[in-house]
């Protein structure tokens, strides 16, 4: 992750959070106080997001000691120690909530992404995410769904071309959608177009693609798009993906299932700080 852009994305959060100050651990806790906490588990899922909750802390104390116990992309069960903190009082008590929210959610991405590669795993297909993402936090999130096995579609629209139904209906087709932009960005740069028919499979190949996705397709409609295109470029499932149907869809022959339901809304890993020790 790049550090720079992790260390806006929490001082963000944190400045959301605490505003003006932590008015409960003023009044409460000693500002000399030092505290040592604990994280844990409360349920069975796949852990990310360590290295932002440790930036969390280190940005209200530098000097807080934070050591995990398991590292990003393990499985835990429920009650598993992940990490142990210490410093002062203070950073701890009012990082406390952003962190856990980082942990929590991130955690939850890798965890239904896990679920979904483990369910795929005996076919050769990928689980890839999309742009679903939380506004600021696409960084964050997509590496979750690295740890939790998954692979990256485009991080922005400027890493390749997507063209979709409403790109090539202003552009008047398929073909002329595709040569147009080819045109335009040039020969190295990599072309996926939608299809949502098997009509338009011959068309994006012919005016030469590099991956095609195949929107909401039935079952025997991609097990057709695979013999038609026969390996000459990348074919993409996507559309209405869950734990439900990912197996079946694999095993059609495609090469990539893109998932938005793991970013846009995981359930989140139920995990829980518990301050041990004042000093």
């Amino acid at each position: 992750m790049n550090p720079m852009i992790l260390d806006e994305i929490v001082k963000r959060a944190l400045c959301e959070d605490i505003r003006s100050g932590d008015l409960s651990t003023q009044g409460a806790v000693s500002p000399l106080s030092s505290a040592q906490a604990t994280l844990w588990s409360k349920s069975e899922g796949v852990i990310a997001g360590l290295g932002v909750v440790r930036q969390c802390f280190w940005e209200l104390d530098p000097n807080v000691t934070f050591t995990p116990s398991v590292h990003d992309g393990k499985r835990v069960r429920k009650n598993t120690l992940i990490a142990e903190i210490a410093g002062n009082a203070h950073a701890l008590l009012s990082a406390e909530r952003v962190a856990l929210n980082f942990l929590q959610r991130l955690s939850g991405i890798a965890t239904e992404t896990r679920k979904l590669v483990d369910a795929i795993s005996p076919h050769s297909a990928q689980i890839i995410d999309t742009r679903k993402t939380t506004p600021g936090l696409r960084m964050l999130e997509k590496y979750a769904v690295r740890m939790g096995g998954g692979q990256n579609h485009r991080f922005a629209l400027d890493d390749a071309v997507l063209l979709k139904e409403n790109h090539i209906a202003a552009a008047g087709g398929i073909i002329p959608a595709i040569k147009k932009t080819r045109n335009r960005v040039g020969h190295t740069t990599f072309i996926q177009v939608e299809v949502s028919h098997l009509t338009g499979l011959e068309d994006a190949l012919e005016a030469g693609v590099d991956a095609i996705l195949l929107d909401n397709m039935t079952l025997d409609e991609l097990r057709e798009a695979v013999q038609q295109v026969n390996g000459r470029v990348i074919l993409e499932a996507s559309g209405n993906i869950t734990l439900v149907n990912a197996a079946d869809i694999a095993a059609t022959g495609v090469d990539l299932l893109s998932v938005g339901y793991v970013t846009h809304s995981p359930k989140a890993l139920d995990v829980s700080l518990i301050l041990e020790r004042i000093l």
